[in-house]
């Protein structure tokens, strides 16, 4: 008897016709219709909800989707993100470390009477070195709480004003043993800032 290799022709023969039966036992099953969506209830559309109903995108790279619109530092210039560190000189001063942080941040210094006291003040040690900070937050912090920020978006201005020290209703007997009853205590830290 002849040995049983695997270019056999009645092997070969076998495993076709193994192949065709079991293609012949599958069958095809009718494509089911697609079952109808029911609409949603009628409420608010998605734009009068405030979701926008369409987001333009860009594609950068093969898996980055980047938004088309601007972020929030872009539209409200105070929210940028500012890393500083102020020219290290002996003597400077608020006023030099204010205008070297609106630098490059769209704004500048008003110049008013007010403000001169403040561009006078040496700068603190700690003052240096500033960040990363909102632009809002390191305004406030070279100021002090002294100090209330008023900003000009039109004219992208940035003044200071003095902050107003809150009144005590009672003043204080002129003679007479001072009780710590009489003594009108002031809070211990308002704040004027948004």
């Amino acid at each position: 008897m002849p040995a049983f290799s695997q270019n056999h022709p009645s092997r070969v023969l076998l495993c076709l016709l193994m192949t065709a039966a079991l293609a012949s036992c599958t069958t095809a099953s009718a494509p089911t219709p697609p079952t109808p969506v029911e609409p949603a209830e009628k409420g608010p559309s998605a734009s009068a909800r405030g979701v926008p109903e369409f987001i333009s995108v860009v594609r950068y790279g093969r898996y980055t989707l980047v938004e088309l619109a601007p972020v929030s530092a872009q539209q409200d210039l105070l929210l940028q993100v500012v890393d500083v560190t102020v020219p290290g000189t002996r003597t400077a001063t608020v006023g030099d470390a204010l205008r070297h942080v609106l630098l490059r941040s769209g704004y500048q210094l008003c110049s008013s009477s007010d403000i001169a006291a403040l561009n006078a003040l040496p700068l603190p040690a700690s003052h240096y070195r500033l960040g990363p900070l909102l632009l809002r937050d390191a305004l406030l912090t070279l100021a002090g709480p002294a100090w209330d920020l008023e900003v000009d978006d039109g004219a992208r201005r940035i003044c200071f004003t003095r902050a107003v020290q809150p009144t005590t209703g009672s003043a204080l007997p002129q003679s007479g043993p001072v009780s710590p009853v009489d003594i009108a205590r002031p809070p211990l830290k308002t704040e004027a800032r948004p």
